[in-house]
């Protein structure tokens, strides 16, 4: 019913473009994570230097398991970098690093889109946990109001996905800016940066769309069952 509608070509249109991101992302990231900074610099010295730059001292830098698992956690006040990344002298560790530590800066800064952000995050996980299946459970037993309340959930992640894009794009900026500014990369190491950057952030973009498509597809897909 969700996979045949009148948007079914953009959700594989979309579905395709984000096979294509995430490939890009993969193999930029795994080229360049074979490419060493000229300084040595691991991943968690560059966090620590441009920390330490921004006075944020409390600001703490550990490593974590698995890989791309790399995030800042403003509660605890923590950026954690993959094993990878957190040992590694490469431009790809050290454009992660960066960025995670860009993520505190924001928090530091009490950046809005980041403040917003946070205030979505229940109802964005309510919605995409819940939302599309409340949808197709009101749909398919003629409950209206029931699939009306999976569309707003759904609405309500897809606005946070929405949101989230300026916070990375931000993000992905200072990382660059850092880096350059403390020349912690020299300016022919730069691009390289950039583009794993880049690939990082198209994802975001991806996933947005995705739920674009979908709530278009949704929503025609209510209109049909209230004709019916």
């Amino acid at each position: 019913m969700l996979l045949f509608g009148p948007y079914t070509w953009l959700i594989l249109l979309v579905l395709f473009a984000t096979f294509a991101i995430q490939g890009w992302l993969k193999s930029t990231y795994a080229k360049f994570s074979r490419v060493p900074n000229s300084r040595g610099l691991t991943g968690a010295q560059t966090a620590r230097a441009i920390l330490d730059r921004y006075g944020l001292t409390q600001v703490k830098v550990e490593p974590i398991r698995g890989q791309l698992t790399d995030h800042y956690d403003p509660r605890s006040k923590v950026v954690r970098l993959s094993e990878g990344n957190y040992a590694s002298p490469s431009l790809a560790a050290l454009a992660v690093a960066a960025h995670e530590t860009g993520h505190a800066l924001q928090d530091a800064e009490n950046y809005a889109p980041m403040r917003i952000r946070e205030q979505l995050v229940p109802a964005a996980q309510i919605g995409s946990n819940f939302g599309p299946w409340l949808f197709i459970i009101g749909l398919m037993i003629g409950m209206i109001g029931l699939a009306k309340i999976g569309l707003y959930l759904f609405f309500a992640a897809a606005l946070f996905q929405l949101v989230t894009l300026p916070v990375e794009f931000n993000a992905s900026a200072r990382a660059l800016a850092n880096l350059r500014k403390f020349e912690l990369l020299t300016p022919q190491e730069i691009p390289a940066a950039r583009k794993v950057l880049t690939a990082a952030a198209l994802t975001y973009v991806a996933a947005l769309a995705m739920s674009i498509a979908y709530l278009l597809q949704y929503s025609a897909l209510l209109g049909m069952g209230r004709d019916d």
